[in-house]
């Protein structure tokens, strides 16, 4: 008896497809649903890092220009009012409030420092939500994907559980298969949440760091721009 358990076992097919068809309709939306989280979970990780890659360059780049003695207005002249990197979006909204702060005479509106900063602020939270978008989710789908995946799980032991009870059998032919799709569903889970909790603390990291330098060069362009104030 017991070797015609085992032969009825070898003789069932545990891929991992076979499993999702052989899966209830509930466990396979689960399953579903974290293909679509770890999917779109790395589509925004390789995003991202694209993302994070040009804008460290395009940084190193700007410094580079800021601090190679070349005139502000100068500089400002060459990137635009518009530019395209965001540490030349901070410059520019420093600049162009800058530039609005002189009257027609030359001289200069009251606040116009604190004025100044407030632009380069803006600017700078305008370009922490750009680099911040995205990753709400990559912490959603590392907080959730396993409980989602352990859901699926205990769908798919009480449904096995029901088999047995319907079939009066609980050779390892019965039991294996239905226990065996019910933990993929926490497998997957886990595929998907491990890799998303990863990159989620490495590009908020990354962010921070970006952000960081953005805010640092606004505090030294704005201490620029207080001296020509006060002078």
């Amino acid at each position: 008896m017991e070797t015609e358990t085992l032969a009825a076992a070898q003789d069932i097919d545990f891929s991992l497809i076979a499993l999702f068809v052989r899966a209830t309709f509930t466990v396979q939306l689960v399953m579903l649903m974290l293909f679509v989280m770890s999917f779109w979970s790395w589509a925004i990780i390789v995003r991202k890092h694209i993302a994070y890659r040009l804008a460290r360059r395009e940084a190193n780049v700007f410094d580079q220009a800021f601090w190679s003695g070349e005139p502000l207005d100068e500089l400002f002249e060459k990137i635009g009012p518009d530019p395209v990197g965001s540490s030349e979006k901070v410059f520019a909204a420093g600049m162009l409030e800058w530039r609005r702060s002189h009257r027609d005479d030359g001289g200069l509106i009251a606040g116009a420092q604190a004025r100044i900063e407030r632009s380069m602020d803006v600017a700078i939270s305008k370009q922490s939500e750009r680099l911040n978008e995205g990753l709400s989710f990559l912490a959603t789908t590392g907080a959730t994907a396993p409980f989602i995946g352990l859901f699926g799980t205990v769908w798919g032991i009480k449904h096995s559980f029901e088999q047995i009870a319907i079939s009066q059998n609980t050779s390892l032919a019965v039991v294996a298969p239905g226990i065996a799709e019910a933990l993929l569903a926490t497998g997957i889970g886990l595929v998907a949440a491990i890799p998303a909790v990863v990159f989620y603390n490495k590009l908020n990291a990354d962010a921070e760091h970006l952000i960081g330098g953005y805010e640092a060069f606004s505090d030294e362009f704005a201490t620029i721009l207080s001296r020509q104030l006060d002078a």
